[in-house]
């Protein structure tokens, strides 16, 4: 909002019934409540109700912030077919990095190193247990959400009497999160670095690199 001030062109936010007195309804140019009828996330998740604000009040782009629909293709393709310009990765970007599983098989189909877990999304306890039963560095693992990042849907587990209620739990928070409770396991590294590489690209062939950043600290 504060870019486009500077640009000048008008912002506008949105906001779910529970966040009708929040800042960043107020820093908009124009603000309106969306999903009215559902949960506080569920309103940000609400694409129908977005998009058909958007398309009342001549929103000629939107910028999806961070979490929630940001990396949720169905969105970027809603923004594209009602002539939105969605101010992010396209939907084919979209399908491979947000489906983290997906992100998974590319990097190694490429030869990058990857740690042990498993080839697409679980669905189920049973089938979780068994795979790391199958898995020769077993525990501890780290349960992630297939379809969303910033550390929701994640559970470390150390043993196998952890697995159950912790799959769930990271189940259920994906969905809530991301609308998708899709997750999938990994042989869970103690004490990493998080390294980052971050690109930034104009759509026209114009690709930066923003140098490292150690995201551990």
């Amino acid at each position: 909002m504060r870019a486009t001030t500077e640009l000048g062109i008008a912002s506008v936010g949105i906001f779910s019934k529970e966040d009708r007195f929040t800042q960043h309804r107020y820093k908009a140019d124009q603000a309106f409540l969306v999903g009215a009828d559902k949960s506080p996330v569920g309103a940000y998740l609400d694409i129908n109700s977005i998009i058909q604000t958007a398309k009342r009040n001549g929103v000629d782009a939107i910028h999806p912030g961070y979490g929630l629909l940001s990396e949720n293709p169905n969105f970027a393709r809603a923004c594209a077919e009602n002539g939105i310009v969605f101010v992010g990765p396209t939907v084919e970007q979209l399908i491979t990095f947000g489906d983290k599983t997906k992100a998974r098989e590319l990097a190694i189909k490429a030869g990058v190193p990857v740690v042990p877990g498993t080839d697409g999304p679980v669905s189920t306890y049973e089938e979780a247990r068994s795979f790391i039963e199958g898995m020769d560095v077993g525990y501890p693992v780290i349960i992630k959400a297939a379809h969303g990042g910033g550390g929701r849907g994640m559970r470390v587990v150390r043993s196998a009497e952890e697995l159950e209620e912790n799959f769930k739990r990271a189940s259920s928070e994906a969905l809530s999160a991301f609308g998708n409770g899709e997750v999938f396991i990994e042989h869970y590294v103690d004490q990493p670095r998080h390294i980052e590489v971050q690109i930034l690209g104009d759509g026209r062939g114009n690709v930066v690199h923003l140098y490292d950043r150690d995201c551990s600290v």
